[in-house]
């Protein structure tokens, strides 16, 4: 998709990049698709940062050489100046820069999933609303198994369940994991909600999700 100069996109940044001498590229998230743009002296602009929200423009589009940001301004967030709550965002959104690394042209679902998780940052626990997120996701993507057999014996699994990347199911001593309790765990798949879910769980499925999306 070409952009016209002069036009605002907003974006959030999945990944910086040094170039030569000062300049940056930067990959960007849209609500239309993944881009990779060039910046000159990018590495001087506190907005270039992983996981910021920018406005910008592109030029250069139709050019031999890679697209270009310029008129760059940052939309900011409340808690981007809270350190812990800072660290858990780019922990999160750099996530997001593999597994849409390929794309290019995508549906605004991406965007706004980062968009809603950032408004309510600072209103609920971050790991909360990134268990939440993804397992959204997940289920956007056709990759969500909301069954009681086990991914790796295919066998029913009983009243504890253990999860592996991608939120698969299975039983504990089959991948050697602590477990939860398996209501608790399809009931979260299919409410999107983590409310009777208590801390040390939101732990558990935090670290499944920081392995990767």
């Amino acid at each position: 998709m070409q952009r016209k100069r002069g036009i605002d996109i907003k974006g959030f940044i999945l990944s910086v990049k040094k170039a030569k001498d000062e300049d940056s590229i930067a990959m960007v998230l849209s609500p239309t698709d993944v881009r990779t743009y060039y910046r000159f002296f990018g590495a001087r602009h506190s907005i270039l940062q992983l996981g910021n929200l920018i406005d910008f423009e592109v030029e250069g589009e139709n050019g031999r050489f890679m697209p270009r940001l310029r008129s760059l301004s940052h939309m900011g967030f409340p808690w981007i100046f809270d350190k812990n709550k800072l660290l858990l965002w780019h922990n999160f959104i750099k996530k997001f820069e593999p597994h849409l690394r390929d794309a290019e042209e995508i549906d605004s679902f991406y965007f706004n999933l980062l968009l809603d998780a950032a408004k309510k940052w600072d209103k609920q626990n971050p790991k909360r609303i990134i268990c939440e997120s993804y397992v959204t996701l997940l289920e956007y993507e056709g990759r969500l198994y909301p069954e009681e057999n086990c991914f790796i014996c295919e066998k029913h699994i009983e009243e504890d369940i253990a999860l592996m990347q991608a939120f698969k199911p299975a039983h504990p001593s089959c991948i050697y994991s602590p477990s939860l309790p398996t209501k608790k765990v399809l009931d979260f798949f299919k409410s999107k909600k983590t409310v009777f879910i208590d801390d040390a769980e939101i732990d558990y499925l935090f670290e499944i999700v920081m392995k990767g999306l």
